[in-house]
Formats: structure tokens, C-alpha cells, sequence
């Protein structure tokens, strides 16, 4: 299961002491000063790993406090810095301070590190304090305080591609069908309550990463049935599969569905309803087979999309996750639309 928010508290480490300290040996009553500076407090960085999918581990370790520096000591002998705490966190983090809201920082390279609290600087040892009128300074500094803040982070999916339609349209099942992933599947709303992640494999080592985004209802861009959440991910994704039931169990209108869709994707972010679309009809194998043509042709009029079957770019996709029919129809054309490649019409000989 993916959770994809998390709060966490971070803490570096404070800074070492400087020492006032004077030589003092048998033969040198005397001796000038010798203090040591501390050592520098260990950073929290965050480091982006892709190899991470989930943000689970900090349910049970949300507080990640760097170690302090080691204070300075006689000798002129400097403390050691701290090791710097390293936090790993998945592709597609974005961070916010959790008190302000300010953005921090957005995780989207493997390896990319982000320091979010920096560690206090060491204090200064009285040797530092030595000058030629001043030859027996007995002042130092205390080492830098630490830094302590919350940090709320939020994982938006990496896909390629996502699946959007009403609840119940076929996400999940389509999700199980194109790719591995073994996402929950029943026939009542919502099952999916967070998105899954599957990879989708093509011949020639090609694959697409895709996300069964949970099912959206009309009211999802002001917040409806967790809309919020769900309109979050599809933003990261590079295109959207829009599902249309051609026999939905409500007895609704597939063209009207489409369109409820299309409202709240527009409302929450006029730019997210620009993302390219491809249109699958789906669940055709509950249509009755004399029907189908005639179903299929009415409603691609009604939204106004290619004739089924005449290769336009805006052409519709008649599929069922079910019975397989026209899953590699669908997975080419999204290769081909993520890709930039042109989809093979070959791959059937």
C-alpha cells in the first residue's frame, strides 16, 4: 500500500564548545593559550533514492535527530564533526515546512541531496582569540545551537501513465491486467483509496509505468471524496488513460461520466486537463456483441472523438481488462504518446 504523506520532526546536531585553556607544563609556567574549536553539528539531509516507492518507513521513526559536535579540548586539539544524517526518500517527494507551509524542497533526481536543517557551527577555542596585544585571551564560544523543525512530505506518483474515470470503471482491474500490480478489485465503489503502482511490459524491453489513480466524483476539485488527494497525483503523471464505462451498473450515461470527469480536472488545474488523453472505452464484454459497434460509434460521436477503428490521434480505445481485448491496442498507444515514438500497427502479424 502506498502512503504517500508523511510528518516528520528533524533536528541537527548541535555545535561542539570551543575550550579556554593555557599550556601548562614543568618547564613552561607560562605557556599561552592552547583551546581547541569545536566540531561542526551534523546536517539532515534528505537524498532522493529511486530504488524507495513509499513513505511508510516514517510511520515508525518520524523523529530524525542529527548527533553534535564534539567540543574542543586542550592542546589546541579540535573536536570532530558530527556525521551528517542522511534521510532517504523516494522520487517525487515534495517537502513543505509543516508550521509555515513554505516549500522546501522538490526530490526528483536519484542521489539529489537537500540539507533541511544545517548543524551549528563550532565554537572558537581561546587560541583563536590570540593577538599581538592580546596574549592571554581567556574567552571562547559556545558551539552553534541546533536546528529543529517539521517537515511534511508528500509523494506524488512518478508514472508515465494514469488511470482516471469514476469509481468502479475499471481502474483497478485494467491496472492488474496491463501489469503486475496486485491492486484491490471489487464491484462497489472506491475500492482503490490510495494509487497503486504497476509497470507495463511491451516486446523490445519497452515498459510504461503506470498508476490506478482512485476513482474520482463530481465535487473532486473542491475536495469531494478525498479529491484533493487524488487530483495531487494525476499532476505527476505525463498522460492519462480516461476510462468510460460502456455499461455501467448505476445505469448512468458513459458520455456524461466522461464529461463529469473532464469538469473537475479542468477546476482544480486548467493545466491538468491539458495533459494528452487517450480514451478507453472499457468493460466491452459486458456489452451484448450485437450492440457493441452500434454503442461504441454512438458515444465516440457524442464526445466527439475519431470514429473507432479510423486511426485518428483522438480515436478511442475499445477494451476489456476482463477478456484481454485490446489491452496491447491500449499499452502501444501509450508508449507510443509517453515515448514520443510512433505506435506500431505491425505488432498483430
Amino acid at each position: 500500500m502506498l502512503v504517500d504523506e508523511a510528518l516528520i520532526h528533524v533536528r541537527s546536531g548541535r555545535g561542539g564548545d570551543g575550550v579556554s585553556h593555557f599550556r601548562r607544563e614543568k618547564s613552561i609556567m607560562k605557556g599561552g593559550p592552547d583551546g581547541g574549536d569545536g566540531g561542526r553539528g551534523g546536517h539532515v539531509i534528505l537524498v532522493g533514492d529511486a530504488h524507495l516507492d513509499t513513505l511508510v518507513e516514517f510511520q515508525h521513526r518520524p523523529h530524525l535527530f542529527a548527533k553534535s559536535g564534539e567540543n574542543g579540548a586542550k592542546k589546541k586539539c579540535h573536536g570532530s564533526d558530527a556525521p551528517d544524517l542522511l534521510v532517504r526518500v523516494p522520487l517525487g517527494s515534495t517537502v513543505h515546512d509543516a508550521e509555515t507551509g513554505d516549500f522546501v524542497a522538490d526530490i526528483v533526481e536519484d542521489g539529489q541531496q537537500v540539507v533541511v536543517a544545517e548543524g551549528g557551527r563550532g565554537g572558537l577555542g581561546n587560541d583563536r582569540f590570540k593577538t599581538a596585544t592580546h596574549q592571554s585571551p581567556t574567552e571562547c564560544t559556545p558551539g552553534g545551537e541546533a536546528v529543529e523543525r517539521s517537515l511534511r512530505i508528500e509523494l506524488r506518483l512518478i508514472a508515465d501513465i494514469g488511470f482516471v474515470g469514476l469509481p468502479n470503471a475499471g481502474k483497478s482491474t485494467l491496472l492488474g491486467a496491463t501489469t503486475r500490480a496486485q491492486a484491490k478489485v471489487g464491484a462497489y465503489p472506491f475500492t482503490t483509496r490510495r494509487p497503486q503502482l504497476g509497470i507495463a511490459e511491451l516486446p523490445g524491453d519497452r515498459r510504461v509505468v503506470c498508476a490506478d489513480i482512485p476513482g474520482l466524483i463530481e465535487g473532486a476539485s473542491e475536495g469531494a471524496g478525498l479529491g484533493h488527494d487524488f487530483l495531487r497525483h494525476i499532476e505527476r503523471t505525463r498522460a492519462i488513460v480516461h476510462l468510460v464505462d460502456l455499461a455501467p451498473l448505476d445505469g448512468s450515461k458513459p458520455a456524461e461520466n466522461y464529461r463529469t470527469i473532464r469538469e473537475e480536472l479542468h477546476a482544480f488545474s486548467p493545466a491538468l486537463a491539458e495533459k494528452p488523453e487517450i480514451v478507453a472505452f472499457s468493460k466491452v464484454d459486458l456489452v451484448p456483441e450485437e450492440e457493441r459497434a452500434k454503442r461504441v460509434r454512438r458515444l465516440a460521436t457524442e464526445l466527439g472523438l475519431s470514429a473507432h477503428g479510423t486511426g485518428g490521434d483522438d480515436e478511442p480505445v475499445v477494451i476489456s481488462a476482463a477478456t484481454g481485448e485490446g489491452i496491447r491496442d491500449l499499452l502501444e498507444r501509450c508508449y507510443a504518446l509517453v515515448k514520443g515514438t510512433a505506435a506500431p500497427t505491425d505488432w498483430r502479424r
